[in-house]
Order: structure tokens, then C-alpha cells, then sequence
């Protein structure tokens, strides 16, 4: 993958992507997991090319985690598409860092943005690490006043006690730190809904917030609750109440 940078903000990392036909939905439009990965793909070459890489990082035992993600969109790109995802750090504090998206289709229109919020923790201790110390705090040199005009990851709350369904982790849903996937609870969470609502609607806002880690072998329940037809709250937990992540989902 090629990265280049807006020449008027070289802080700003531009990757160019292709949507396979593996890569899309029933409807040819690319999928929000597929999508998930490519976002957490540019955020780790971005911060790679910037000397905050998890290679590097890994050398010195730290690693990047996601906490939330938000995304909003007025289209998916199709089958055959190329499309653009630009990334940016917007702020960095002492544990957190919110890093932002833009995607871009193939005729140079902006048909989404996406929020984040990252930690970066010791292997170890599993604790999050000072930002502001790392590298001398040079990470603040990367930070980019880019707009980004979607509300900020929301808390999420979900009351019922019901579970919708449930799913033991598996084999792939495993990655190579040895816990469930990030991307893979997008994917679970989305199959809760039925075949026919993504023929008639399109998701316009997805939201994730990660709480707590999963392993192989761990039974996952979702429980979910409907706050209107089009606004779904979702919540992951495993043995028993241990929530796992929260979720918010928004179809038009």
C-alpha cells in the first residue's frame, strides 16, 4: 500500500483502496467489517511512517489498543470502486489519543468520516502507557487541525436482560495478540439484524466502544436494546455481566 500526504498538511496520511468483490455485501457495497479493517490498517501505517508503529512499539513492549470507534456515512463504496481513506491525529493526551478519518470516493467526494480513540499500554502490566512521555512527546508534532464533522463516539447504555444471541469465539475470530478481533465484534453485532433491513436501509452511523478483552473459547452474548425502528444499542458480555464492548447502530 502507497501512502502519500496532503501537500498543504503533510500530516495527513492518504491511502488509496480498491473494493474487491470479496470485500462487498448481497448489495455490492463494501462491508462495514472490510471497511473497519482498512480504517485500523491506515491508522497503524500512519503511525508507522511517524516512528509510533506497533513493530517499534512491540521492541520496547508497548502496543496501540482501540477503545471507541465511530462512523458515519452517506454511501459505501461499491464493487470495483476505488475509493481514498484519509487519516489524522486530532489530539493527544496523556493516555488517549482521537484519531480521524475521511473517506473519499473515486470521483475525489467525501462520503464519510470516522472518530477514534486509542491507548497505548504495556505488554505487561496491560496498563495504559504516558503518551507525552513516549519518544520525548514528539507524538504532539503529528497533531493536525483537519475538520471532521461527526458528533464524537456516544456513551452507550443497554438495559435489558435478555440475550438476543450468543457465539463462542473461535478460531477466527482469534488474532495475533491471542483475544477476539476488534473487527470481529463489528461483524457479530451487524449479523444480529436480519438480510432484508441492508436490502432497504443503509447504516449511517456505527458505533463501538471496547471495555474488556475475549478469548478463545469464551461464550459472547449480545443483548440489545431498540431505542426507535432505526437505533439499535448493543451490548457484549461473557461470563455472566462482564461487559465486553458496547455498540450503536443507526440505519436510514
Amino acid at each position: 500500500m502507497n501512502q502519500s500526504s496532503d501537500n498543504n498538511t503533510p500530516n495527513i496520511g492518504i491511502y488509496p483502496f480498491f473494493a474487491e468483490p470479496f470485500h462487498v455485501d448481497c448489495n455490492g457495497s463494501l462491508t462495514m467489517g472490510i471497511l473497519g479493517n482498512h480504517l485500523l490498517n491506515c491508522a497503524g501505517m500512519h503511525a508507522a511512517d511517524r516512528g509510533f508503529g506497533i513493530g517499534a512499539l512491540n521492541q520496547e513492549n508497548y502496543t496501540w489498543v482501540l477503545s471507541r470507534l465511530a462512523i458515519e456515512l452517506d454511501k459505501m463504496p461499491e464493487q470495483y470502486e476505488t475509493f481514498t481513506i484519509r487519516t489524522w491525529v486530532e489530539n493527544v493526551y496523556r493516555l488517549f489519543t482521537d484519531r480521524n478519518f475521511a473517506l473519499i470516493d473515486q470521483s475525489g467526494k467525501t462520503i464519510g468520516y470516522a472518530r477514534s480513540v486509542w491507548a497505548m499500554i504495556n505488554l505487561d502490566t496491560r496498563k495504559p502507557a504516558d503518551l507525552l512521555a513516549m519518544h520525548e512527546g514528539n507524538i504532539v508534532d503529528y497533531i493536525c487541525d483537519a475538520p471532521c464533522p461527526i458528533d464524537k463516539p456516544s456513551r452507550i447504555k443497554v438495559d435489558t436482560q435478555a440475550p438476543l444471541s450468543a457465539h463462542q469465539a473461535k478460531y477466527s475470530d482469534i488474532d495475533i495478540n491471542g483475544h477476539v478481533n476488534s473487527v470481529r465484534y463489528i461483524e457479530h453485532i451487524l449479523d444480529l439484524f436480519p438480510l432484508e433491513w441492508y436490502k432497504t436501509k443503509h447504516i449511517r452511523r456505527f458505533e463501538i466502544a471496547y471495555v474488556s478483552e475475549s478469548y478463545y473459547g469464551d461464550e459472547l452474548k449480545f443483548y440489545c436494546d431498540t431505542v426507535n425502528p432505526n437505533e439499535h444499542h448493543v451490548e457484549v458480555r461473557k461470563r455472566g455481566n462482564e461487559v465486553v464492548c458496547r455498540s450503536k447502530i443507526c440505519f436510514e
